[in-house]
């Protein structure tokens, strides 16, 4: 990406907000972020190019330390709880001072940038960092302006990141040293106490999960998307790990993003972002070349471990399992511009399933579309949380419970109502394990997986649910293909793979009851239709 050198030399007051001493560096290129961060000694940069630093104490988000401000605007939208944490007006108020008395100290780095590639429900965002590398995240993952849009742009939102400030529970309201609040009234995101830069992306994700089903009747959507050399735009929804990112970067179709869309009533599917923020564990060319390739100059990794000589080790955890990378959706060769799709023609869930029982791919009626939206399931494995020895079901709404303010059935009733509307195809994927559980089987290999969502979106599969080209699962009712090209027969049938029907059949019985279980919660405002779409035992 070419960067213009008239920007970096302008500057910005950020007075209003009570920071007069800070020395503010405004809308610096990469080049430059990446330099300061090294020179900083804050980072060391990878042998590809890219730069290459730890976030600290914390390698993820922290979702018990997310809060929203209750106030006017959010006390009877939100659907707080376990996941959408009220927060007091007035101690946001105190907390936000002393966090601007803290920065007012500091070397500070400011973006004015973008989020949502529509010009419709875009959304004009400045964020204040305090360390470099923070804000070339910032640069990789919003829309940057042209010189022209920055000369009369004017902030809606707010974000103010300070890693370094740590907060004292007793006194400020929050449960810990960290902390990321969001503030519907004031429009403003304060995050503290921790260096993990999706923080950053996901806070302001957060606001448009709340704002443009509410104000603009558009569905936001925790999903990847593509589109195909005829128009036909794909989304892919899932969980960390399942493979949305990688699945999304297909060399036939063209990226329009990796993890966050609208879906409009004007036809259209856009992307939130203009970056993309990949896990890199077990990275490897062969397997993913576009994200591989897209780890260069300008890309910023998080908590990998490299060798004197700057090659990373992908497959070393010792940091974290959550190893990332983000860079501009520039760095990907085949993108969609603008990062803008119609009406989707499939869509697919995807789901890591440690138990090894569900289908590699099945085809979904509109009830089961719902449910399995609502559940939003994967799996954890054992290693990758302390006390996890076996797998353990994981349950998240609308496949990002944490980042979604309303109740997850009114984002379902809209992704339902939208899918009718369209004749969408839906598809649950298992990218996790087949020929037993984890421990016993192994992952489903990746260029099956690829296989199935080809013909799914070539429509290879069947069009309708008939017996000569699906078979129904016994246990979960899903609909799975009995032929599928470039895919051996018995890999379509996950009980095949196992070798052991009384094995399989017991651990199918067991993932339903947790299905049934999770469920439970959202029985008294789901439809019939809705509830009819779960385990049929």
């Amino acid at each position: 990406m070419t960067v213009d050198k008239t920007l970096v030399t302008q500057t910005i007051s950020l007075k209003k907000y009570g920071i007069v001493n800070a020395t503010v560096n405004y809308q610096l290129s990469p080049e430059e972020l990446h330099q300061i961060t090294l020179e900083k000694g804050m980072g060391k940069e990878a042998s590809s190019g890219a730069l290459a630093v730890n976030t600290g104490t914390f390698t993820g988000r922290s979702p018990k330390d997310r809060f929203i401000v209750k106030d006017e605007i959010t006390a009877n939208k939100v659907w707080w709880g376990d996941i959408n944490l009220p927060f007091d007006t007035a101690k946001f108020d105190a907390l936000e001072k002393k966090v601007l008395n803290y920065l007012d100290e500091k070397e500070l780095y400011v973006r004015d940038c973008f989020a949502c590639a529509d010009k419709d429900y875009r959304l004009n965002i400045r964020v204040i960092n305090e360390y470099p590398w923070s804000n070339l995240f910032a640069y990789n993952m919003f829309i940057n302006p042209t010189e022209e849009e920055l000369e009369n742009f004017e902030e809606e939102w707010v974000v103010i990141n300070a890693p370094g400030f740590k907060a004292n529970p007793e006194t400020d309201g929050t449960r810990q040293e960290n902390f990321a609040i969001l503030n519907f009234t004031k429009k403003t995101v304060l995050i503290g106490g921790t260096g993990y830069t999706g923080e950053i992306k996901k806070s302001i994700f957060s606001a448009l999960n709340f704002l443009l089903p509410v104000y603009q009747n558009t569905l936001p959507m925790h999903c990847s998307a593509n589109v195909g050399e005829k128009g036909d735009t794909s989304i892919f929804f899932g969980l960390s790990g399942t493979g949305k990112t990688t699945l999304s970067a297909d060399p036939s179709r063209k990226l329009i993003g990796d993890d966050e869309h609208g879906w409009t009533n004007q036809n259209s599917v856009f992307n939130f972002e203009g970056g993309c923020y990949a896990k890199v564990i077990n990275l490897s060319e062969e397997n993913e070349p576009d994200i591989f390739g897209a780890i260069k100059k300008g890309a910023l990794l998080e908590n990998v471990i490299m060798d004197t000589n700057g090659v990373v080790d992908f497959t070393d955890t010792s940091i974290t399992q959550n190893t990332r990378v983000s860079y501009p959706i520039e760095h990907i060769k085949n993108i969609q511009k603008p990062s803008i799709g119609k009406n989707p023609k499939n869509i697919f869930f995807l789901t890591a399933d440690a138990f090894g029982v569900l289908p590699p791919i099945s085809k979904l009626t509109p009830g089961q579309a719902a449910y399995h939206f609502i559940s939003g399931y994967t799996a954890k494995v054992a290693g990758t949380e302390a006390g996890v020895d076996e797998p353990v079901p994981s349950f998240s709404a609308c496949f990002g419970a944490p980042f979604m303010p309303l109740h997850p059935t009114e984002y379902a009733e809209m992704l339902s109502k939208k899918m009718k509307e369209a004749n969408v195809n839906v598809w649950l994927v298992n990218t996790g394990w087949t020929g037993g559980p984890y421990g016993v089987g192994k992952r489903m290999a990746l260029k099956y997986t690829r296989a199935m969502i080809t013909a799914a979106t070539n429509d290879e599969l069947g069009k309708e649910i008939t017996k000569e080209d699906y078979h129904i699962h016994s246990v979960f009712g899903l609909a799975q293909p009995r032929k599928c090209p470039n895919v051996p027969d018995d890999i379509l049938s996950s009980r095949k793979t196992w070798n052991n029907d009384e094995g399989y059949y017991k651990k199918a019985h067991q993932l339903a009851e947790a299905f049934k279980n999770n469920f439970e919660k959202f029985a008294s405002y789901a439809n019939n239709e809705t509830k009819d779409g779960g385990p049929l035992v």
